[in-house]
């Protein structure tokens, strides 16, 4: 199965200078725990949940003047639409993530895979492996 198959397609974007309490309500709306952050037609960042609690909330920042910038996981992983979806879980599992964007052909975002997608396409086996991996403590 290709990722393209198992992704949730239609995915949502912000910008850079969203505020936090924005981007709160957004993920309260759509039932969703991370937004891609985008600038310039480029994918240039995360925001997940974990990020709002504890790179704004846990260290005591004023979250009334905080951005998606100031929260956003830099370091952008994805896959491709064509990948088999074991290519995509491995890499969940060694960068242990539990959402990953997936880009088609023309570098355009289209869908997102979740730990909850790869549990409905794929074996107990292979879903139990990944959850294991991602929920591991970080080093």
């Amino acid at each position: 199965m290709r990722t393209e198959e198992a992704m949730h397609p239609g995915v949502r974007w912000i910008g850079p200078d969203t505020d936090l309490r924005t981007i709160a309500r957004i993920m309260k709306e759509e039932d969703i725990g991370a937004l891609p952050v985008g600038e310039n037609d480029r994918l240039i960042g995360m925001v997940t949940d974990r990020d709002v609690t504890l790179r704004a909330l846990a260290n005591g920042h004023d979250v009334s003047s905080l951005t998606a910038r100031d929260v956003m996981t830099n370091e952008i992983v994805y896959c491709r639409t064509n990948e088999s979806i074991e290519d995509a879980i491995h890499l969940m599992e060694s960068k242990k993530i539990r959402r990953l964007p997936v880009i088609n052909d023309d570098k355009r975002m289209v869908g997102m895979l979740s730990l909850g997608d790869v549990s409905h396409c794929t074996s107990q086996e292979l879903a139990g492996e990944l959850v294991k991996a991602v929920s591991s403590h970080h080093a």
